[in-house]
C-alpha cells in the first residue's frame, strides 16, 4: 500500500502498545517449506474445532490417501498453473486434478472448489465486485469506521499487482473470521446494513482474483485478538483438493507480557499446519512478514488483499492500475476519434459513461448519503461525493405510493445540465443507500421524447439481486419501471421547451386497462408555486406549459413538504 499518499486525517494510530511485531508462537520452526500431507490434515481436523486457534472450512482433505508426492507443486499433476482468465478458470482438466472420493458414510456434504468460481460468476462487472467489498466497510460506519482505503500494492512474492481494501471498523474476532470465510453466515442485524446474505465477500473476492488473504484485529472488553485467513483458489486446485479448505491462524494479546500469543494448541508433535499453508501460498513467506501487516491496522480494523488478479481476454489485468495513478480503471473498447467540445466528447465525459470504466467516478455516486466523518480513499486521494440530483436543472420532486406498500417513493427528476447537447437518460435507483441501477433507461427516444431526463430515487421496497447490480424482476419492480416511464414522458411533455425542443406528442396513458396514477409535483422554481395534483390522463389539456420564467434552483433553496397519495387514486 502506498501509505505515503494517505491524507494525514486518516493516519492510523500506532501499533497497540507497540507490540504488533512481538509474537510468541509455540511452533516458530514452521517455515515456508513445510508441506502438509493428508495424514497431518486428517489428524489436525479432529482437534481443530476444539481449538480456538485453528479453523478451516471442510477441514480435512479427501479420505483418499495421498502422499506428499501427489500434492507437491513440482509434481506433474500440479505443474501447470490455473488459467488466469476469470471466465475460463472454472474449466477443470480432470487429467491434472487427482480424483478423490468423498468419504463413505459421511454425515455432511463437502463444497467443491469449483463452487468458488461458479459462485463468483454472479458478478458480471468487476467494479460490482469491488463495490461489494467496500459495502462491508460502509456497514462498519455504525461501529465507528471513518475510512476505507482502496489501493494497489505489490505482491512481494513475484512483484505482481494486488488489490488492497482496508478499513478501521471494529474488525473481526476469531469466530467472526470463521463466519466471514464460511458460506451463508451473516451477523448483520441492522436494517440499514447493505449486506445480508453472508455470501458477498466470497463472490466478490473470487471474482477479482484467484486468492485473497484477510487480516483483522478486534478489541472487545479489553480483549484483543488478531486473525489471518486465506481463501485460495490456487492452493485448492493445485493441491488437488476436492473440498474447500480455509486455513486460519489466530492470536490474542497478553497485556502482562505485551505481546501476541498464538491461539494454536501447544502441541509440538502436531505443528501448525494452517500457518504452514499460509506461508506457502500467501504473499508472505514468513510468520514475521505476515504479522507485519497488522502494524498499520491499529487496535481494530480489517485489511483485505486480493492477489493473483484475473486477466481479461487480451491477457491484461482486468483492473488497470497504470492509466491513471489516482484511479483504478477497466480497459475500454477502442472509441472513435472525438474532437474536443464535440457532442460525442461531452457525452463521453458525463459521469453516466465514466462510471463504466473509472472506479473513482463509480464510487462518487455509489452511496446516496455518506457521513462527513467517513471517507473513501482511492489510490491515496479522497473520493469526492457526487450528488447527481444537484446536477439537474428544472428539477421536480415527484411522489407516489406503490400499491400494497406503506412506503412513499420520492423521485427527483430533471434535465441534465448539459442538455440538449448530451442526451443521457435514466434513473439512479438506490436500495438502502446503495446504488443498484446507475442511469437505468426506461424509455426509448422516439422523436427525441425523453432525451436528457434523469432521475434519482431510493427504492427500499424491492429486493436487489445478489450482485447488487439489478433488482429481482418481481411485479413490484415491473410496476416501478412503468411509473418511471410515465414520469419521464410527463416531465418531457411539459418541460422540453425549456431546452429548445418543441412539444409535438400528447401524453398517452400507460395502460388502457388500469387507471394511471397521479403524481404530486414540486417545482424547483425561483418563486414557490402552489402544489397541484393532476390526472395523468389528458393532463396536457389541463396543465399550462411552463414558460421561460422557469429557472434552475436547488431543491434545498426551495423546500417543499410533500403530500402522500395512494397509487391509482384521483384527487
Amino acid at each position: 500500500m502506498n501509505s505515503g499518499n494517505v491524507p494525514t486525517v486518516f493516519k492510523r494510530e500506532p501499533s497497540f502498545y507497540g507490540t504488533s511485531s512481538q509474537v510468541n508462537h509455540p511452533n516458530t520452526s514452521v517455515g515456508p517449506d513445510r508441506r502438509p500431507n493428508s495424514h497431518h490434515l486428517r489428524q489436525a481436523s479432529e482437534e481443530n474445532w476444539s481449538s480456538s486457534g485453528t479453523s478451516v472450512l471442510d477441514q480435512e482433505q479427501s479420505a483418499s490417501a495421498v502422499d506428499d508426492a501427489n500434492v507437491c507443486s513440482t509434481s506433474s499433476l500440479c505443474a501447470a498453473p490455473i488459467c488466469r482468465q476469470f471466465w475460463k478458470a472454472g474449466v477443470y482438466n480432470d487429467n491434472l486434478t487427482p480424483k478423490f472420493a468423498t468419504q463413505s458414510g459421511s454425515s455432511y456434504l463437502h463444497i467443491h472448489p469449483r463452487f468458488l468460481h461458479s459462485n463468483a460468476t454472479s458478478h458480471k462487472w468487476v467494479f460490482g465486485a469491488v463495490a461489494e467489498l467496500i459495502d462491508n466497510a460502509v456497514d462498519e460506519i455504525q461501529n465507528g469506521a471513518t475510512f476505507v482505503i482502496i489501493d494497489k500494492i505489490v505482491n512481494p512474492r513475484n512483484g505482481s499487482s494486488a488489490l488492497l481494501i482496508q478499513d478501521d471498523g471494529k474488525g473481526m474476532d476469531p469466530e467472526a473470521m470463521r463466519r466471514c470465510l464460511s458460506f451463508g453466515f451473516s451477523d448483520k442485524k441492522s436494517i440499514s446494513s447493505i449486506g445480508k446474505y453472508g455470501n458477498g465477500f466470497k463472490t466478490s473476492s473470487m471474482r477479482l482474483g484467484a486468492d485473497v488473504i484477510v487480516f483483522s484485529r478486534n478489541t472487545t472488553n479489553r480483549k484483543m485478538t488478531q486473525s489471518i485467513g486465506l481463501l485460495s483458489y490456487t492452493f485448492l486446485t493445485r493441491e488437488g483438493y476436492d473440498k474447500i479448505v480455509v486455513p486460519m491462524v489466530h492470536y490474542d494479546f497478553n497485556f502482562i507480557t505485551g505481546s501476541f500469543n498464538s491461539m494454536q494448541t501447544k502441541n509440538n508433535e502436531n505443528p501448525n499446519l494452517n500457518l504452514s499453508i499460509l506461508l506457502q501460498w500467501s504473499p508472505y513467506s514468513t510468520e514475521e512478514k505476515l504479522l507485519q501487516q497488522f502494524e498499520d491496522v491499529g487496535s481494530h480494523g480489517t485489511k483485505i488483499i486480493v492477489y493473483n488478479l484475473w486477466l481479461n481476454e487480451d491477457r491484461n489485468l482486468e483492473l488497470d492500475f497504470d492509466s491513471d495513478p489516482e484511479d483504478i480503471r477497466i480497459t475500454r473498447d477502442a472509441l472513435g476519434k472525438m474532437k474536443d467540445g464535440s457532442r460525442q466528447a461531452a457525452s463521453e465525459q458525463h459521469i453516466a459513461n465514466r462510471l463504466r470504466y473509472s472506479l473513482r467516478a463509480y464510487l462518487s455516486i455509489l452511496y446516496l448519503k455518506i457521513p462527513e466523518t467517513f471517507a473513501m480513499v482511492l489510490r491515496g486521494k479522497v473520493v469526492l461525493y457526487h450528488n447527481v440530483s444537484r446536477d439537474l436543472k428544472y428539477t421536480e420532486v415527484i411522489i407516489y405510493k406503490p400499491h400494497s406498500t406503506v412506503v412513499e417513493v420520492v423521485t427527483t427528476i430533471g434535465f441534465i445540465k448539459e442538455a440538449p447537447l448530451v442526451s443521457i437518460h435514466g434513473f439512479n435507483v438506490y436500495h438502502k443507500n446503495r446504488l443498484i441501477l446507475p442511469f437505468c433507461p426506461v424509455v426509448s427516444f422516439g422523436a427525441n421524447r425523453g432525451r436528457g431526463v434523469v432521475g434519482v430515487l431510493e427504492a427500499n421496497f424491492i429486493e436487489p439481486t445478489h450482485d447488487k447490480q439489478d433488482f429481482e424482476k418481481t411485479s413490484l419492480f415491473q410496476k416501478l419501471v412503468q411509473r418511471l416511464k410515465d414520469m419521464t414522458w410527463e416531465y418531457w411533455d411539459y418541460h422540453c421547451g425549456l431546452i429548445g425542443y418543441q412539444f409535438t406528442k400528447k401524453y398517452k396513458p400507460s395502460s388502457s386497462t388500469s387507471p394511471s396514477p397521479n403524481f404530486i409535483h414540486h417545482h424547483g422554481t425561483e418563486q414557490p408555486t402552489p402544489v397541484k395534483n393532476y390526472s395523468m390522463v389528458g393532463m396536457h389539456r389541463n396543465r399550462p406549459m411552463v414558460n421561460a420564467m422557469y429557472s434552475k434552483v436547488t431543491l434545498e433553496s426551495n423546500p417543499v413538504q410533500p403530500r402522500a397519495f395512494q397509487e391509482g387514486t384521483i384527487y
